[in-house]
C-alpha cells in the first residue's frame, strides 16, 4: 500500500508539471517574444529599397516564394532561406511569399499596395516543436518586417487573380535550365500557372542576380564578419596542426569557432583533407589521421547572418614543406598572383580568350613537370571558382599538382 502511494503521488507530480509546462508553453507562444530562426538583419529600409529598386525594372507583379522548410525531408536539415527572398525581405522563416508590384500598364489603374509581405498562420501545436513564428496578425509585424501590408498567405491567390486583370506579366523565378533544376521553382511555377492561366510568366533571377552583384555598405559588414570568423578559425586550424591529429578534430575546431563567434553555421561542409584526401575536390568526410609529410587542404568557411566565406589553405603536417611541396605550392601561388594582376572589366572566370582560368592554366602549364615530364596543367580540373569576385579569399590547391 505504501508504494501504491506513493506511485500515486509521484504519477500526480508529473501530470502537474506537464500541465504547467504545457500552459508555460501556451504562454510563450502567446506573449510572441522574437522568433526562431532570428539573424542579424540589415536596416528594414535597406530590404525596402531593394524592392523599389526591382519595382523599377519591371513590367509585370514579381511573385517570389521563400522556402517552406520541407526541402529536405532530413531529421538534420536547418532551415535556410531561399537566398534571393531573403535578400529583398530579411524574413528567415518558413512558408512566407513576397509580392512587388509596379506602376501600371498605360491606361490602367492599380489602387492597391505596392508590395506585400505573406506570412502562414501561426500554428501553436507546431511551434511547440519547431519554435516561435511571425505570424500576419501579430502585434507590430509591419515593424518588426519593414512591410506596411502584411496579410496571410490564404489571401495570396486572391490578390493575384485579381493582379492578373490588370497585369497580363508577371515575374518570378524560373527553374534552372538542364538537370539542376530548384524542385521549389518548378512547384511554385505550377501552381502560378494553375491560379493565372492566362498570364505571361518571365524570369526575375537576372535582374536579382545584377543587384546583388553590388553590395551595400551594410552587407559588407556582414561579408567581413563572416570572413574574419573564417580567418580567425583557419588559424587556429594552423595553430593545432601536427601530425598524428584526426582530421575531424580540425574540422570540429573551426566548427566551434564560427559558432562560438555567433555565426549560424558552414557555408558548405567543411572539407579538411591530409594525404591523398586533400587531392579531392569535396572531400566532407574528415575521418583519417594525419601523417608525417603530409599535406592538408583546409576548405572551410562561415555563413553569418546569410552572408558566406569561403577560404582555402595548404598546409604541410609537420610545419615545414618537402622540396617538391614547396615546388609545386609557389607554382600555385604564381598562379592566383598571376590571375589577381589580370583582373579588370571585361574579363571572364573561365578558359579562353580574356579568360582568368586561361591565365592560371597557362602558367601552371608553363611552370614545372610532373615525374613523366609532362607540363601540370592536367591536373588543375578545378575552376577559379567566384571566390575572387565575391570578396572571398582563396587560393588553388597545391595539394592535387603535388601528386604529379
Amino acid at each position: 500500500m505504501r508504494f501504491t502511494s506513493r506511485q500515486s503521488r509521484v504519477t500526480r507530480y508529473i501530470r502537474i508539471t506537464s500541465r504547467a509546462v504545457t500552459l508555460l508553453a501556451a504562454f510563450c507562444l502567446l506573449v510572441s517574444p522574437e522568433p526562431a530562426g532570428a539573424r542579424e538583419r540589415e536596416p528594414n529600409e535597406s530590404y525596402a529599397a531593394r524592392r523599389a529598386k526591382l519595382r523599377a525594372q519591371v513590367n509585370g507583379p514579381v511573385v517570389i516564394f521563400g522556402y517552406t522548410g520541407q526541402e529536405d525531408a532530413s531529421p538534420a536539415y536547418v532551415f535556410n532561406q531561399e537566398h534571393h527572398f531573403y535578400y529583398l525581405t530579411g524574413h528567415n522563416e518558413p512558408g512566407a511569399v513576397v509580392l512587388v508590384v509596379p506602376d501600371p500598364p498605360a491606361g490602367q489603374t492599380h489602387n492597391g499596395p505596392r508590395e506585400v509581405l505573406y506570412l502562414p498562420a501561426r500554428n501553436m501545436q507546431t511551434e511547440r516543436w519547431d519554435g516561435l513564428r511571425l505570424g500576419p496578425d501579430d502585434a507590430n509585424v509591419g515593424g518588426r518586417t519593414g512591410f506596411a501590408t502584411v496579410k496571410s498567405t490564404v489571401a495570396l491567390r486572391a490578390d493575384l487573380e485579381a493582379l492578373a486583370k490588370t497585369y497580363p506579366a508577371f515575374h518570378t523565378l524560373m527553374p534552372a535550365r538542364g538537370s539542376r533544376g530548384y524542385p521549389h521553382r518548378e512547384r511554385r511555377l505550377d501552381w502560378l500557372k494553375e491560379a493565372l492561366p492566362s498570364a505571361d510568366f518571365k524570369d526575375v533571377t537576372g535582374a536579382l542576380s545584377a543587384m546583388r552583384q553590388i553590395k551595400s555598405a551594410s552587407e559588407i559588414a556582414l561579408i567581413q564578419k563572416s570572413a574574419e570568423l573564417s580567418m580567425d578559425a583557419h588559424l587556429e586550424a594552423m595553430r593545432m596542426m601536427r601530425p598524428g591529429i584526426w582530421e575531424y578534430e580540425v574540422a570540429a575546431k573551426m566548427e566551434y569557432v564560427h559558432k562560438s563567434g555567433g555565426c549560424e553555421g558552414e557555408a558548405y561542409a567543411p572539407i579538411v583533407g591530409s594525404g591523398f584526401n586533400s587531392t579531392v575536390l569535396h572531400y566532407a568526410a574528415p575521418l583519417n589521421q594525419v601523417k608525417d609529410r603530409d599535406v592538408i587542404v583546409l576548405d572551410v568557411g562561415a555563413q553569418c547572418n546569410g552572408y558566406a566565406a569561403d577560404i582555402t589553405r595548404t598546409l604541410p603536417a609537420g610545419g615545414k614543406f618537402s622540396p617538391r611541396q614547396r615546388e609545386i605550392y609557389e607554382i600555385v601561388l604564381g598562379a592566383q598572383n598571376a590571375v589577381l594582376a589580370a583582373i579588370k572589366p571585361g574579363m571572364t572566370m573561365g578558359l579562353g580568350p580574356n579568360g582568368l582560368g586561361q591565365i592560371a592554366m597557362d602558367y601552371i602549364n608553363s611552370h614545372g613537370k610532373d615525374k613523366h615530364g609532362e607540363p601540370l596543367g592536367k591536373y588543375f580540373i578545378h575552376g577559379l571558382g567566384t571566390t575572387l569576385a565575391c570578396m572571398c579569399t582563396t587560393r588553388a590547391r597545391s595539394a592535387r599538382l603535388s601528386r604529379a
